[in-house]
């Protein structure tokens, strides 16, 4: 049998850099289930905005939050209060200053995560899908 490999591991500090940049010696644990609440809080807040990933990077006291996405004005919202709203939330949540940063993707199509996305958002739906009438 062949060994396997993850392939997020195989390709980092090649061609992807790593989700989370920080170091910790005694609250590893705790800053990583912080790191994971912070992301199921971000894609439960914003479904439907073509969230692809999401970088944090902790200093300190300060986290800063790289949110790349298809639709960068669902995130921003009116004037950026969908931004701000957000950014309180997350400092509330983790008590500490927070640091929002919104990239867009500019080809969507070329994203793997959300090609895979609508692909199952496709198949959820109760609409015909691949052009055949089974009960007509």
């Amino acid at each position: 049998m062949g060994q396997k490999i993850s392939p997020v591991g195989f390709r980092v500090g090649i061609i992807k850099d790593w989700d989370a940049r920080w170091y910790a010696e005694k609250d590893y644990t705790k800053l990583l289930h912080e790191d994971l609440q912070i992301r199921d809080f971000i894609k439960k807040q914003l479904e439907g905005a073509g969230i692809s990933r999401i970088e944090i990077d902790r200093a300190a006291n300060n986290l800063r939050v790289n949110i790349h996405t298809a639709k960068p004005g669902m995130v921003i919202g009116r004037g950026g209060t969908g931004v701000d709203e957000l950014r309180k939330q997350l400092e509330k949540r983790t008590g500490k200053k927070v640091h929002l940063n919104i990239i867009e993707i500019k080809v969507p199509e070329l994203d793997a995560y959300l090609v895979a996305e609508s692909v199952a958002n496709a198949l959820e739906r109760p609409e015909n899908f691949c052009g055949m009438h089974f009960f007509n």
